[in-house]
């Protein structure tokens, strides 16, 4: 009798949800749409959650019941396997850093000036500071208050929740970046709009190659599975060469840079492509800046209803597990919630 009562709550309360279904469908576009709105300083907020990183060279036979991992014949072995990464809430700059907010720093710390400051077709205060090496960025993302995003946390605002293999989409398309010397020097931070990724982030392909945390590994992607939050080798891998004096910036220990260049070949500008480059060096073909991210403190309530939302429409897929992942990181926000703690029951019987 009581699992008769049990099963009867339950198809009343989802008859319930499937009215809030309905709605959700409405009202689930318009929070992703929000995604990329501007919170505080010039800083999108990027929501909790899992995603793809990386790309396999080779298609997938199987998906297991799942959607396949985006592959590419192109892909470079440095970027693959495909394997899913989770990450907390954070913030990223949504333009890289410009000359303006770098002469602030310089001015107010004393900072030396980076190269080709005095180049004028790289120093309007609209254009990305570049020239600068792994420890200026770093420095200038502490008085920011901030730090230098992780390479996952890059990837992700770069390839937003569809996983795309450019910031606008999975085609290639010329006029949305700044790359191979289509254009004579980088352009202004806010430039090309239409471009951005879902995020709402610009220039994540092109413009600036852009220092991340992490240390280089070109065979990370293959030594998970991954600690959430995940901020890559613990320690540097010494790159080999032939020890001519040409291979001076090809052996070492590196730092990741992504997002290609004004003069980088076309290559460099997919969301999964990965360069490298020594800590002290500060250029790489004129083009290398960086922009800066924090955690997150509190997810904004909009994510918050996100969450719950996208629960609502993994229980009318009838995923189940997806569903409990989504409803409990809307818990996590807000405990109290009655009607969150409501849903989290029903997925429970359901499961």
């Amino acid at each position: 009798m009581m699992f008769k009562n049990s099963l009867a709550e339950t198809r009343k309360v989802g008859d319930q949800l499937k009215i809030r279904l309905f709605a959700s469908a409405l009202i689930v576009p318009a929070v992703l749409m929000s995604f990329g709105s501007v919170l505080a300083n010039e800083m999108v907020h990027i929501p909790s959650g899992k995603f793809i990183m990386g790309i396999d060279k080779v298609m997938p036979t199987s998906a297991k019941g799942g959607k396949l991992k985006p592959w590419s014949a192109e892909a470079f072995h440095d970027e693959g396997p495909a394997h899913q990464v989770e990450l907390g809430s954070y913030m990223i700059n949504k333009y890289e850093v410009s000359n303006g907010e770098y002469k602030e720093f310089m001015k107010d710390t004393n900072h030396p000036a980076p190269a080709y400051w005095d180049d004028p077709r790289l120093n309007k205060p609209n254009q990305p500071v570049v020239g600068v090496n792994y420890h200026d960025a770093t420095a200038f993302c502490e008085w920011k208050g901030a730090r230098l995003p992780t390479e996952a946390e890059w990837e992700n605002a770069a390839r937003g929740p569809q996983g795309l293999k450019y910031p606008w989409g999975d085609q290639l398309d010329p006029k949305l970046a700044n790359f191979g010397r289509n254009q004579p020097s980088t352009m202004p931070v806010d430039s090309l709009p239409e471009a951005a990724s879902p995020y709402g982030l610009h220039h994540m392909a092109g413009n600036a190659f852009e220092w991340v945390y992490d240390w280089y590994d070109p065979r990370f992607y293959e030594k998970g599975p991954f600690i959430m939050n995940t901020t890559g080798p613990e320690k540097p891998v010494w790159l080999g060469g032939t020890g001519l004096y040409v291979d001076r910036l090809t052996t070492g220990e590196k730092r990741v840079i992504r997002g290609g260049s004004w003069n980088a070949p076309v290559t460099s500008i997919t969301t999964t492509h990965r360069f490298w480059n020594q800590p002290m060096n500060n250029s790489y073909g004129v083009g290398l800046g960086f922009r800066c991210a924090k955690t997150a403190t509190k997810e904004p309530e909009q994510y918050v209803q996100y969450h719950f939302m996208h629960a609502l429409i993994s229980m009318g897929e009838e995923k189940w597990k997806d569903a409990l992942d989504s409803i409990e990181k809307a818990l996590q926000e807000d405990p109290e919630n009655a009607e969150y703690k409501a849903t989290r029951e029903v997925i429970k019987k359901m499961m």
